[in-house]
């Protein structure tokens, strides 16, 4: 495996209150090569945007990084002050988030905002940063760009907008594109494109992707391998192609169960029992134990460390060797 581009290690995330202090992310540890497109899924409240918000330095107050590492090409990045991170922020890691409206100014145009961030990481003069704006806006497959450069978000639909954001992402050509749910609000033709757009990106720039979603379909198709988070921890990690097709943890295996499948006919659709924990309420040993149909005794008051599950690592006592067969209910 290539040396890894982004590195993060044991990771705490909380919310201290008037009541306690709430761990919202628990010793999450993973990393991404380069090149290499990890996907994070879950349900909501699962921990992935929140994740994807401590990597590029964009907690919400009172939220921080309680303890941990996370590393970028082998440089701690989680302890930068802000002026600092907001240097790497654009310039070494590239975001896009869900709803590009919230990345473009609707009262600037859309070659001034892909020519300021280029002129603000880059050495670059205005012409230049226009001519590389353009190539951006055609790199991403913005029909005419040389004349939709000057048009504002407002004049585009919502997948060239989504495009637009994209372009955004790269213009100051990062090693580290976060992507928190690019393609969910875009109907389904337009995320087959964008999902192919990222990938041909990844290739071509030998840049490395976390892509954030809740759509397996969309974790099948564009990633390399993939990370199942439950109630701020990482479940199971691994090859995209073994996470979904032999699921060594119960949760995995619940949620690519939920998916639909067209071949067989049934009245009901599958379905996990119960809920995602609240962060004061996450149950001791194992957090997914009171919706788990394969839970055990040790469940409930040991928590699993991430464990060897053939080509995956999955925290799940069941992957335990000294368990021993015929113990799991």
């Amino acid at each position: 495996m290539k040396q890894p581009l982004l590195q993060v290690q044991n990771l705490v995330v909380e919310f201290p209150g008037r009541r306690g202090t709430l761990r919202a992310l628990d010793d999450i540890s993973f990393s991404i090569a380069p090149g290499e497109i990890l996907g994070v899924v879950g349900e909501s409240g699962a921990g992935k945007s929140l994740t994807g918000a401590a990597i590029i330095g964009l907690l919400e107050p009172p939220g921080r990084i309680a303890s941990g590492q996370i590393l970028l090409q082998g440089e701690r990045i989680d302890n930068l002050d802000h002026s600092k991170m907001r240097h790497i922020r654009g310039r070494r890691i590239g975001a896009i988030f869900q709803d590009p409206l919230t990345s473009l100014n609707p009262l600037y145009t859309i070659g001034r905002q892909l020519t300021e961030t280029i002129r603000t990481h880059l050495p670059v003069t205005e012409a230049e940063a226009r001519k590389r704006a353009i190539g951006l806006l055609e790199d991403t497959g913005i029909p005419g760009a040389a004349q939709r450069i000057d048009h504002y978000p407002h004049q585009f639909s919502g997948g060239m907008r989504q495009r637009v954001v994209i372009a955004l992402a790269l213009a100051a050509e990062p090693m580290l594109i976060v992507a928190d749910e690019p393609t969910t609000a875009l109907d389904v033709s337009i995320q087959a494109q964008i999902i192919t757009l990222l990938k041909r990106l990844c290739h071509e720039r030998g840049a490395a992707v976390m892509l954030i979603t809740h759509d397996m379909g969309v974790i099948a198709e564009t990633c390399d391998r993939v990370a199942v988070l439950y109630a701020g921890r990482v479940a199971e990690i691994g090859p995209v192609h073994e996470v979904i097709h032999a699921p060594a943890h119960p949760y995995t295996g619940g949620l690519m169960a939920a998916i639909p499948d067209m071949t067989i006919e049934r009245e009901r659709l599958n379905q996990i029992d119960g809920a995602m924990p609240r962060l004061n309420a996450i149950p001791d040993g194992c957090a997914y134990n009171p919706r788990c149909p394969r839970a055990f005794e040790r469940c409930m008051r040991e928590r699993p460390e991430l464990l060897e599950a053939g080509a995956t690592r999955a925290a799940c006592w069941l992957h335990d060797a000294a368990q021993g067969a015929g113990v799991v209910a």
